[in-house]
């Protein structure tokens, strides 16, 4: 399952997303999460459905590695459903058994719920990560907090930070498989037993996991002090970031999607 999670990749392509500038992708983002996040009917939902899948058609991601993700936080959307089911209380009751007790808009509010994570982790890969190489993404945070250097903000080593801890993520990953191959190999047993048995098991892959974390971040910071690296102070691009129409418009119809999601829920079938 840890090899399915494609969390912080970079997919190098020529698609649109690909040669969107990064920082209106971030832009765009942003946009994007908002109306997410207040689409509360079915026709608003539609809406960002249809928008997200033409995100992934545009980018050019093979559908399967995008779903990839969707494993990583499947106890999620679960619990996520579940929580609703039981506890969103309604009009239409539809089970009633003891203390059990199903509501209609309980079962609309879960499914809601579960497009919008659906949503939100596919959406935002697609976007941002997977059509972004971590060099683009480092120079977009930082062009874009840059008026914060006026108040002594450390913007440049922030986006570093940033960019370094999401390309790590693929790189932990890989090696808690690795651990955890390693662990099976010797008779560790993971998958059986209670909750408190499991996580027991678990002991044996944090510790050696902090410890390569922490090696890796040790030879990451000899390299960048080898290289002479110094923060932002006297740093130049190879590769300047230059918009152009093509990012206004790719901006403009996102935000014209959340204010239509606005819209929508004012006339839409709301829960």
């Amino acid at each position: 399952m840890l090899r399915d999670v494609t969390l912080g990749q970079f997919f190098p392509g020529e698609s649109l997303l690909h040669k969107t500038d990064a920082r209106f992708k971030i832009l765009i983002l942003l946009v994007y999460i908002v109306g997410v996040i207040a689409a509360n009917s079915a026709f608003s939902f539609l809406l960002i459905g249809t928008v997200t899948a033409v995100l992934v058609v545009l980018s050019r991601i093979p559908v399967k590695i995008v779903l990839k993700n969707l494993k990583a936080i499947i106890f999620i959307l679960i619990f996520t459903a579940v929580l609703n089911i039981f506890f969103y209380s309604g009009e239409t009751l539809l089970v009633d058994w003891y203390f059990i007790q199903i509501y209609k808009e309980g079962l609309i509010y879960a499914g809601f719920m579960m497009i919008r994570l659906i949503c939100l982790v596919c959406g935002s890969f697609v976007i941002l990560t997977y059509t972004t190489s971590p060099l683009d993404l480092t120079d977009a945070i930082e062009r874009l907090l840059s008026p914060l250097k006026k108040l002594k903000v450390p913007v440049h080593e922030f986006a570093m930070m940033m960019t370094i801890a999401l390309r790590f993520i693929p790189t932990l990953i890989e090696e808690t498989d690795k651990i955890m191959s390693a662990q099976k190999a010797r008779g560790a047993d993971m998958e059986s037993g209670g909750l408190i048995k499991r996580a027991k098991a678990l002991i044996p892959i944090l510790i050696p996991l902090f410890v390569s974390s922490f090696r890796r971040a040790d030879e990451l910071a000899e390299a960048m002090e080898c290289r002479c690296y110094h923060g932002g102070e006297g740093r130049t691009r190879m590769k300047q970031m230059e918009s152009c129409f093509r990012d206004y418009v790719f901006f403009t119809v996102m935000l014209g999607v959340c204010i239509g999601v606005f819209f929508i829920n004012g006339y839409g079938v709301t829960v």
